[in-house]
């Protein structure tokens, strides 16, 4: 059975559907949770942060990892095969574009980088089309990164914004380890 990292940062109104993702691939895989600072300190009209914390270990039988402490050993120790950010916001993606590691999430895929291994990025944030668009083409252009395909999520509102497609995840991890990228990356 293959060792999923997953890492949940705080676009909180994606969080319950991704609870449902990661109960999904609990039936093949055995999922570390990780979370951002935010993630575990904050609660929102989303859900309650305690809570949300309870679930993610209850779900997947292990502890979260909340610091940059508990993240570091994963890659020396070679503990996952692979690491799926998602939600993964646009602060985080614009860090991982530029190397800064100041959260467990962050330390999570610096020390697993070390070992050739892939990260898969679920995208959502408002800003995807604008600041951060550098940011995307950075992590494509970046040997072990993959995408989980994306799409705007609402056009006429937030015309920057896109979402991934949650569906996709676990089509992305397999081809990931594969060291694929999933097609098409652009959905409807």
């Amino acid at each position: 059975m293959k060792n999923i990292g997953f890492a949940i940062t705080g676009s909180f109104c994606t969080h319950q559907e991704i609870l449902k993702i990661i109960k999904d691939l609990t039936k093949n895989y055995n999922i570390i949770p990780i979370v951002t600072t935010s993630v575990q300190n904050t609660s929102t009209r989303f859900g309650d942060k305690e809570s949300f914390l309870n679930n993610l270990e209850e779900i997947t039988h292990n502890k979260v990892i909340k610091t940059i402490t508990e993240a570091e050993p994963i890659g020396p120790n070679g503990l996952i095969d692979v690491l799926v950010i998602a939600p993964c916001t646009g602060n985080t993606l614009a860090k991982l574009a530029l190397g800064i590691t100041d959260n467990a999430v962050l330390m999570t895929a610096k020390s697993h980088q070390r070992n050739n291994k892939p990260i898969v990025i679920g995208i959502s944030t408002n800003d995807a089309l604008g600041l951060n668009l550098k940011n995307i083409a950075t992590l494509l252009n970046s040997k072990n990164f993959f995408f989980v395909p994306f799409r705007q999520d609402a056009p006429q509102n937030k015309p920057k914004s896109l979402v991934a497609k949650w569906d996709k995840i676990e089509e992305t991890i397999k081809k990931a380890l594969n060291n694929e990228q999933i097609e098409p990356l652009i959905c409807e």
